[in-house]
């Protein structure tokens, strides 16, 4: 085991205000080998958690920066990691809260978090191409994954390390997170029948993602079982402008003034419901039960009488981040994947 001194904060000020510092700089600081200083910074397995904290303290007390193109060189990677999101995705529901856990758990390692946007009018391909072909990050995750995913598909063939925030066809060959839909559509129908209602509706996400699918066949299957009328929302997702949902669905309550309960895909979408069933002249919890999920606890501060289902992020962005880090460094092993089930249990009263 390394002896490791204590260093006087005047020497480490001293460091600091000279020149560019260096590996040399913080092994002459901590009395550590360069080796051993270069393998703490890279988070190596090999090296305890006591030492690479002491040296990472170093490191940040005398602002050293790893040189990235030297760190290229020598290793051929990047110590990137890159979240790609559509510019179309619904900001208030995860992509924020996802952003910052991801970025939080990668603090502490080598690697740094970059975004990758991409257009709904664009290839989703794209990025994925850009990134590889460029090898501009040494991981991708990504999300809003649809079954036949082509950038799975893509990424396998290139034996590119990723990981992604829902699962495609091919989900027992890669590293993924998930949300259990099917629960979620399943027990959402559960609360309103047991509230009583009988005519219900789901708007859901896009059908192209997994998700949303996954979602709709929990519905149906507990809607079926339970007797109750059932359907799903064609002409608008959960995904849509708030006003363009809250229009559709005034009208669809005043087509269809049986609907005692709507189960929504995103924050938003619960949002614009409740916002249209008090257009219609009805109060949510009253006349007609509301079911949403969210990340941020923002539902039941609107309205209290919303039935809500909490979906930790900040779990799904360390996971995600400790499954893209595996696919990079140990890329025979099994990957990790991790899927979050809800229960009854789970909504908020």
């Amino acid at each position: 085991m390394a002896i490791r001194r204590e260093i006087d904060p005047e020497e480490l000020a001293l460091a600091a205000s000279g020149d560019k510092p260096t590996l040399k700089t913080i092994s002459r600081l901590s009395g550590l080998a360069v080796p051993t200083v270069s393998r703490a910074l890279n988070d190596a397995p090999d090296i305890g958690f006591d030492t690479k904290q002491f040296i990472r303290s170093i490191a940040d007390a005398i602002g050293y920066v790893p040189n990235r193109a030297g760190v290229r060189l020598r290793t051929g990677r990047t110590n990137v990691i890159s979240l790609v999101l559509s510019t179309d995705h619904d900001m208030m529901n995860h992509t924020a809260r996802l952003i910052s856990s991801l970025a939080a758990e990668l603090r502490n390692t080598p690697y740094h978090l970059i975004v990758t946007p991409f257009f709904p009018d664009e290839d989703i391909l794209k990025p994925i191409r850009y990134i590889v072909e460029t090898k501009s990050a040494d991981a991708l995750i990504m999300n809003q994954v649809r079954p036949n995913d082509p950038r799975v598909k893509y990424l396998m063939e290139h034996n590119f390390p990723f990981a992604t925030h829902g699962r495609s066809q091919w989900c027992a060959e890669h590293p993924y997170v998930d949300f259990d839909n099917t629960a979620y559509g399943d027990l959402a129908i559960q609360k309103l029948v047991q509230n009583g209602r009988k005519s219900i509706a789901m708007l859901a996400p896009p059908l192209e993602h997994n998700y949303a699918r996954e979602m709709v066949l929990g519905g149906a299957n507990r809607a079926r079982e339970a007797g109750i009328d059932f359907f799903v929302i064609q002409e608008i997702t959960s995904d849509e402008p708030m006003v363009r949902m809250q229009n559709y669905l005034v009208d669809l309550f005043r087509k269809r003034p049986d609907i005692d309960g709507i189960v929504c895909g995103s924050t938003n979408g619960t949002l614009a419901a409740a916002a249209a069933v008090e257009a219609d002249g009805r109060t949510v919890g009253k006349e007609i039960d509301l079911v949403g999920k969210e990340s941020v606890p923002v539902l039941k501060l609107f309205r209290d009488k919303i039935i809500v289902l909490p979906e930790n992020v900040d779990a799904v962005g360390q996971r995600l981040a400790h499954a893209a880090i595996r696919a990079i460094r140990e890329p025979d092993k099994k990957p990790l994947q991790h899927l979050d089930v809800p229960t009854l249990a789970d909504f908020g009263e």
